[in-house]
Formats: structure tokens, C-alpha cells, sequence
């Protein structure tokens, strides 16, 4: 099931993209800290799901478990390596903060070359979407919440396999941090759903990434493309 059309069923729990089909709910598990384990204050967030999921599901039978638990691993060592913070994986989704945005971003580009790099189960093709959005998330009793999380949830359902968009906020907050050879394809403002106010969009580009994509999957198409 695409992001998207998950992300159109309400509100998301913790941040989330909500509504797994019940075959990939079969496969998850949710590892969440103790919220006196997780900074506080401005952080970037980072948030990942796996496109067609269901197709993969649907092709891979009882060895989709082997396949998403490899993903899993990539992102959490790839978001720890990166001076991340995992929070929370569900399904095929994760989600990590970090303090530092540069860092998000850096996480954000290793972890799409590593998965393009890798050989999946039976040969298949493993393409992710990456959300990340800065602001000040609330913690609670149980786990982030506020409009920051919403917000970085709905830029990850707008992306394509492959691909990394980011909000304004994390491009400007990053700007004396960026990842070497890092730069930034101008998507736009975006309408996403539950978000009072339009976000500007951003296509992080590097080597080895993919470079083109249908435009975002949000409720408006920009006109153009511009880099900066």
C-alpha cells in the first residue's frame, strides 16, 4: 500500500503513517525508549517506509520477515552510526531523531546508497521513501507528538522509493552542516493533509542517489524543478 493512500485514512499515532495491511502487521514490532532515553528540544526527524510493501508481502510469503528485518537493520545501525537516535520501528516504517541536522541528512543519503547497493531476498527490489523535517517535537509520557511529528510523516508519505524530501526547515537549519556533495532540488509548496499551513519541499540529491521522480504525492504539483 503506498504511503500516501495510507496516510489519507486519519491521523497518524506517534507520528506514523497508520493503516498497515494485516499481513505486514504480522511482521512488525514496535521498539520504543523510555522517553527519559530521548532528547528533547530542536530536533530533526527522520521517518522511512517501504514502498509496495503489500506487492512484497504478496510475492515473498513467511520470507518477507527475513527482508524487513534486514532493512531494519540497516536503518537503525545507519541512524546510530549517523549520531541518531532510533525511536521507534513499526512494520515497514522507522523512525529516528537526531540533533543534529547535517547528521539526519547524512543518515538520509548512506542509508538509500547502502539499500540500492544491497542483494535482497529472492532478488527483489527494495526502495524506501525518507521523510525528515526539523522543529520541536513534544515529548510525552510515551513518545514524541505534535505537529513536528505529523508534519515529517506527511513529507515521507509525499516521497517516492528511493527517494529523500525534506522541509524547509531542515534545509536552512542544516545549512553550515550539509553532507559533502549534498544539494537540494526545489519541489515546491506542498498542501499535506492535516498541515494548516503549505510546506516548502526539497529533494536532497547526492551521488549515487537516484535523481529523477514523479513529482510529490501530496494534494498539489509544483510547475518545475530548480536546484540550490
Amino acid at each position: 500500500m503506498r504511503g500516501l493512500e495510507r496516510a489519507n485514512r486519519g491521523e497518524t499515532p506517534l507520528g506514523f503513517i497508520s493503516s498497515q495491511l494485516d499481513s505486514e502487521r504480522a511482521f512488525g514490532e514496535r521498539r520504543a525508549l523510555h522517553p527519559a532515553e530521548l532528547p528533547t528540544g530542536f530536533l530533526t526527524m527522520l521517518m522511512t517506509d517501504v514502498e509496495d510493501s503489500s506487492g512484497l508481502v504478496e510475492r515473498l510469503g513467511e520470507q518477507y520477515r527475513e527482508l524487513i528485518g534486514g532493512v531494519r537493520r540497516l536503518l537503525q545501525e545507519t541512524a546510530v552510526a549517523c549520531a541518531g537516535q532510533p525511536v521507534e520501528t513499526r512494520a515497514d516504517e522507522f523512525f529516528a531523531v537526531f540533533e543534529s541536522p547535517g547528521s539526519a541528512l547524512q543518515a538520509a543519503i548512506a542509508a538509500q546508497r547502502e539499500l540500492r547497493e544491497r542483494s535482497w531476498t529472492d532478488g527483489v527490489e527494495v526502495k524506501v521513501r525518507i521523510g525528515i523535517h526539523s522543529g520541536y517535537p513534544t515529548l510525552d509520557d510515551v513518545n514524541y507528538t505534535g505537529l513536528a511529528i505529523h508534519t515529517t510523516a506527511r513529507i515521507c508519505a509525499a516521497a517516492h522509493g528511493g527517494q529523500v524530501i525534506v522541509s524547509r526547515d531542515t534545509k536552512e537549519a542544516s545549512q553550515d552542516q550539509r553532507p559533502a556533495g549534498l544539494r537540494f532540488v526545489r519541489l515546491g509548496e506542498h498542501r499535506l493533509r492535516g498541515i494548516p499551513n503549505a510546506v516548502q519541499l526539497f529533494q536532497a540529491a547526492a551521488k549515487g542517489l537516484p535523481s529523477r521522480f514523479p513529482p510529490p504525492q501530496t494534494a498539489t504539483r509544483t510547475r518545475g524543478r530548480r536546484s540550490t
